[in-house]
């Protein structure tokens, strides 16, 4: 940090916050340091040892809005990437070191990215999450090659176990410095002393146990990368890269036998600007050329177009949900497939006009004929319908009102449906009928529902409607009538 343009160049600048009624210091900067400062110190102690220092106001939620942004940008590094406290990354590298020229280079990039965001970072990179911490915490940090983990790690004070202060000032007394002071002792001494937890702690931190991080992102079933030696910033350059991340992913998915039904293209740029876009299909696929389609629709549909700055350095195609997808053959005499054919339109016009204005039919968990389907996504997967009988007679409209619209009857009994009926000012002759189907209310959502008796009638010029009616006879309102749908 540095301080405003008008403090003298030299004035170390600290951040306070209130404890326990007092004004103390949470952060200092090196200057702040070198002159004796430390967190914990009250400010009016800091300023009668040295009075030329400025305080701000500190702001953990402005660091860790900071701290998510650079997590965001280093997702260039690795899909698998998780905070570490409030001032600290993990990087879970695995697989990805040869993307950037080795490990050595790749600390390197980190650090020279870091300091190109206005930050002072330092880095460690070994075999486990745990080592890698206690490492740039409280050693040399870099690149500690494989299978020197144990050696660098038991160098490290017993700080580097980060334990209560009660806990580490009785190791210090007992003459344990460092770590492989607490290696060489007795496991089952020290977990009888201090606890299962400490002596998991100190495995995880020598690299004897290893425990996977947690990433912010869920890992996705197939990453693909490529990191370009130069930027690019043309329309065609983009298209031409995002096509060969395409044609790799799709042969990982075959390989797998799985298609893809979420794919997402990341575009690194150079000012570590991030821009994300996805695209759906509505069955699992791992055709490249349709894949490649639904990216272009959607780039050229961006109300917010694809801009690369001072160009991309990074691009990364995410497979973000897969599943199992076999071969299967269409006919023996081949021809196309007409289900495909009108998934792939549907795909096209969600990544063409926004995935909330191409909607289907979903089946829904009730009996009450409104609330048994809803409209959702077409990318989503498709909806599990039951299979009618063949030549069986619908017994549900397709089209239906909502609300249900009030009809005025005349019936020869009571329980009997309607011989005649009025709607919308038209008197309707009743031919034939048939029912009733009786649906109970949800009492769970509507204690006071009330009992539908439906009947399918057809009128005298062939017109069949869906009656209903809403209550009992011998209950203490009488009976209404609706229409609730017309069948075609």
């Amino acid at each position: 940090m540095s301080p405003s343009s008008g403090a003298p160049a030299e004035t170390p600048v600290v951040l306070v916050e209130t404890v326990k009624g007092a004004l103390r210091l949470t952060a200092c900067e090196p200057a702040a340091l070198k002159l004796g400062l430390s967190v914990g110190m009250t400010l009016a102690d800091a300023r009668a040892r040295t009075p030329r220092i400025r305080s701000l106001i500190h702001r953990p939620e402005k660091d860790a809005g900071l701290l998510r942004r650079v997590l965001a940008d280093f997702d260039r590094f690795t899909p698998m990437a998780a905070l570490e406290g409030p001032d600290g990354l993990m990087l879970d590298v695995t697989g990805c070191a040869h993307l950037f020229g080795g490990e050595d280079t790749m600390l390197k990039t980190v650090l020279d990215r870091s300091g190109r965001l206005g930050l002072q970072a330092r880095a460690a990179m070994a075999g486990t999450p745990q080592a890698a911490r206690a490492l740039v915490r409280f050693g040399a940090g870099g690149v500690i090659p494989e299978g020197l983990d144990l050696p660098a790690a038991r160098r490290l004070p017993v700080a580097a176990l980060e334990l209560a202060a009660a806990d580490q000032q009785a190791l210090l007394r007992a003459g344990l410095k460092t770590l492989a002071d607490l290696d060489d002792r007795p496991r089952a001494a020290l977990r009888a002393r201090f606890g299962a937890a400490m002596t998991a702690r100190l495995d995880r931190t020598l690299g004897l146990e290893d425990v996977r991080i947690t990433p912010v992102r869920p890992p996705d079933p197939c990453v693909v990368d490529l990191v370009l030696a130069e930027p690019i910033t043309g329309t065609e350059e983009v298209e031409r890269v995002l096509s060969d991340l395409i044609d790799m992913a799709v042969a990982r998915l075959e390989r797998t036998g799985e298609g893809g039904r979420v794919f997402e293209a990341a575009f690194f740029r150079v000012d570590g600007r991030t821009r994300r876009i996805a695209v759906r299909t509505g069955r699992p696929s791992r055709n490249a050329a349709a894949i490649k389609r639904l990216f272009q629709e959607r780039m050229a549909a961006l109300a917010n177009p694809l801009d690369p700055g001072f160009g991309f350095d990074q691009l990364r195609l995410s497979v973000r949900v897969a599943e199992r997808l076999p071969y299967a053959q269409v006919g023996l005499e081949g021809g196309s497939d007409r289900s495909a054919d009108l998934d792939g339109l549907v795909d096209r016009l969600a990544a063409r006009l926004g995935e909330a204005s191409v909607l289907r039919f979903e089946p829904r968990d009730s009996h009450l004929p409104e609330r048994a389907m809803g409209l959702v996504a077409a990318s989503r997967a498709q909806p599990d319908w039951p299979d009618p009988e063949p030549d069986e007679v619908p017994t549900r409209p397709l089209r239906m009102f909502d609300p249900p619209q009030p009809i005025e009857t005349l019936a020869l009994a009571p329980d009997s449906p309607p011989r005649r009926f009025r709607w919308r000012r038209v008197m309707h002759e009743v031919a034939r009928a048939e029912g009733p189907e009786r649906i109970a209310p949800e009492w769970w959502r509507e204690p006071d529902g009330r009992t539908r008796d439906y009947y399918r009638v057809e009128d005298r010029q062939g017109r069949r409607f869906w009656l209903f009616r809403q209550g009992l006879y011998g209950e203490a309102d009488e009976p209404r009538w609706f229409i609730h749908g017309l069948f075609a």
